[in-house]
């Protein structure tokens, strides 16, 4: 295994493209969807099904773990990898984004952000060189700069403010996070909806020259529509030897449209929330399990799948235990979800290989259209 942090680009279809991170403590295959970890868990999984299904990587939650455990008592436990019996790499998030939403009595300064506790009420300061400190001591191995993300719409003189406020905060970052082999720091494009912004933001980071690129402050309210124009201006702007990671997205639908416009890493709450909360993702499109269409069909999601979850339990089954709020209804959809966040993901780097992942990306959109199996 490599003793560097490195980034090898296999093959290209279009804008798409599929590569390897390759780092000490393993190989991430990309386009790769990051299982969110938030507070050293990916919620209702054990760690061990999370990398049978094909994770080659999981995302961790600075803002969370700063508050529980805390990052000194994380680092006398071995850090996260130790903390958490995953020895594969993880990516933690800068907890900006979590400041920004879930933090009370918030101030914003060139200095960094003051905010207090949404758990206990204490009040902590993340200055971009704490929040870098903080993601060493999780010991983590893609780190992520301090950004400001702010909500869409929004006037443009504040989308400018916040954009430049982060670069200026990547700038200080880098020189915190210095040179760690084997480990990468990313820098994070922001800019709103405002293509000139973006484009700004993304040269300006190319600048310092990092080892890889976020694309954040999208999936917060716009559309799909504008999203994807955001992704066709700002990822020609990034260098093609480097990993690309649009940050908290998304549906199954966001991440074919943004693999075709050149992004190669995701990650998104949305398949564990999900299954939690009685959906399913399956390659028919997305089923609701609290339907009473269910309360007696003895078929699985999907006979096809190669996962227990999905292809071993009734959908009566699966229903009862929605209806009911027993635990394991949440605990095995969302096993079926990562797995079809798996599977679909393998389903696009073999496309990308075989050079008709336009192709492929349409048959999948069209079993999506076609809908669930028909009811009993």
């Amino acid at each position: 295994m490599s003793e560097t942090f490195t980034f090898k680009l296999l093959a290209r279809d279009g804008a798409a493209r599929r590569g390897e991170i390759t780092m000490p403590r393993g190989t991430v295959r990309t386009p790769a969807f990051m299982p969110v970890g938030t507070a050293g868990t990916v919620k209702a999984m054990y760690l061990d099904q999370v990398r049978e299904l094909g994770s080659d990587i999981i995302l961790g939650n600075t803002y969370h773990l700063m508050l529980r455990p805390g990052a000194e008592r994380m680092a006398r436990l071995g850090g996260l990898h130790e903390f958490a019996r995953w020895p594969h790499p993880i990516l933690t998030d800068s907890g900006g984004f979590q400041v920004m939403s879930l933090a009370d009595l918030r101030k914003i300064t060139e200095k960094g952000v003051t905010f207090r506790s949404h758990v206990d009420g204490q009040v902590f300061e993340m200055s971009p060189e704490r929040s870098i400190e903080i993601q060493g001591l999780l010991d983590s191995d893609i780190q992520m700069q301090l950004d400001e993300c702010i909500a869409l719409p929004a006037e443009r003189r504040e989308i400018e403010r916040a954009m430049e406020l982060s670069l200026r905060w990547a700038e200080r970052c880098k020189t915190a996070f210095g040179d760690q082999p084997g480990k990468a720091m990313f820098g994070i494009v922001q800019g709103g909806d405002d293509v000139k912004l973006r484009e700004r933001s993304a040269q300006a980071l190319k600048s310092l020259d990092l080892k890889g690129y976020a694309v954040g402050g999208l999936a917060v309210g716009e559309p799909q529509e504008v999203m994807f124009e955001m992704l066709e201006a700002t990822c020609p702007q990034l260098p093609e030897e480097k990993p690309r990671y649009l940050m908290g997205v998304g549906t199954p639908d966001d991440i074919l449209g943004a693999v075709a416009r050149g992004i190669d890493m995701f990650d998104c709450v949305m398949p564990t929330r999900a299954g939690r909360h009685g959906l399913a993702y399956t390659r028919h499109g997305k089923i609701n399990l609290k339907n009473a269409r269910h309360a007696e069909d003895h078929r699985p999601l999907d006979e096809e799948s190669t996962c227990p979850a999905s292809r071993d339990y009734s959908r009566a089954y699966l229903h009862h235990l929605v209806r009911s709020n027993e635990a394991l209804g949440g605990m095995l959809l969302t096993w079926n979800n990562l797995a079809y966040y798996q599977s679909l993901m393998a389903d696009i780097r073999a496309s990308i290989e075989q050079g008709r992942y336009a192709e492929r990306a349409a048959e999948i959109r069209a079993a999506w259209a076609q809908g669930d199996i028909p009811p009993l």
